[in-house]
């Protein structure tokens, strides 16, 4: 059964605002978690929430958007959240939240379960930041599945990897491979690794995306869509500076690959080309 509906991301950022011959929404309450993404109706300000804190007397609302700029909002109505007036509330700070019913994934949480001992079976992912990507997402679920994810650290070297891991039918091996498209380098040495690997214990697959980050929808980011970034500029560097982010070295990269992954809240917030394929992994690996 598809856990995630005929359309996991219909109805958001793409509907129209209404025009002023019809009644207005009624503003739903919202609360102001850190890294919500929300449009100021008044200035139209688009930004991740910072903090929430009190200001002369009021509860305000920090806001900082895409170039890092941040601005401050008086805490309340005059909101949109995926094209939806709110009402910001403050977070909630209980030190006895209520259970989640569902994990980031949207899987059904088991509260008190135990991490079951790691499988022989492996997921493994080309580098760090889609292992913490997939940790943020389906964490919960692979803990209780008792399988581990573990960094390829490129996918050129799959087929020596999987000769040294010597995968069976007990140790089966899911691979997910950036810019697995028909014809690119990428598809190449998946099928190399399959003809190498005895039948039904591994499983390459991919997304369509040059880089893990373009599986975060963009709109988290307050963009329509991901930037497009000429052949031979890498593209991660590139991507920063089309966002006005710091661009000079790689401690810069990671700071934004948080900042990135910091908008990510649930399954809701990725394409549908990655959650597929990691969810097909996954069951490959528990079968």
């Amino acid at each position: 059964m598809d856990r995630y509906g005929s359309d996991v991301l219909g109805g958001g950022t793409g509907a129209a605002r209404p025009e002023h011959h019809r009644a207005p929404r009624v503003s739903r309450p919202q609360a102001a978690e850190r890294g919500l993404v929300v449009e100021e109706v008044t200035t139209g300000w688009v930004g991740a929430v910072v903090r929430v804190e009190k200001s002369g007397g009021q509860h305000v609302v920090v806001l900082e958007d895409r170039h890092g700029r941040t601005r401050t909002f008086p805490l309340g109505p005059g909101f949109w959240v995926d094209g939806e007036p709110v009402r910001l509330t403050p977070p909630v700070t209980s030190t006895a939240p209520r259970a989640p019913e569902r994990t980031a994934s949207g899987s059904r949480a088991v509260h008190g379960a135990r991490a079951r001992v790691a499988r022989g079976s492996r997921i493994w992912v080309e580098g760090k930041h889609d292992a913490e990507l997939v940790e943020k997402v389906w964490g919960d679920d692979l803990r209780i599945e008792g399988v581990v994810v573990e960094l390829l650290e490129g996918v050129d070297h799959l087929v020596d990897a999987l000769r040294d891991f010597a995968p069976s039918p007990d140790r089966r091996v899911g691979v997910l491979v950036d810019h697995l498209v028909p014809g690119s380098k990428e598809a190449r040495i998946a099928a190399d690794a399959l003809r190498a690997a005895p039948r039904d214990t591994v499983l390459v697959l991919g997304h369509p995306y040059v880089d893990v980050w373009q599986a975060v929808r963009p709109e988290r980011l307050g963009l329509q869509s991901w930037p497009t970034i000429e052949r031979g500029t890498e593209w991660k560097l590139g991507i920063l500076r089309e966002l006005g982010w710091p661009a000079a070295d790689q401690a810069d990269v990671a700071q934004a690959w948080q900042r990135i992954l910091r908008t990510v809240r649930s399954y809701a917030d990725l394409e549908p080309s990655l959650l597929g394929r990691v969810e097909e992994l996954i069951d490959f690996v528990t079968a």
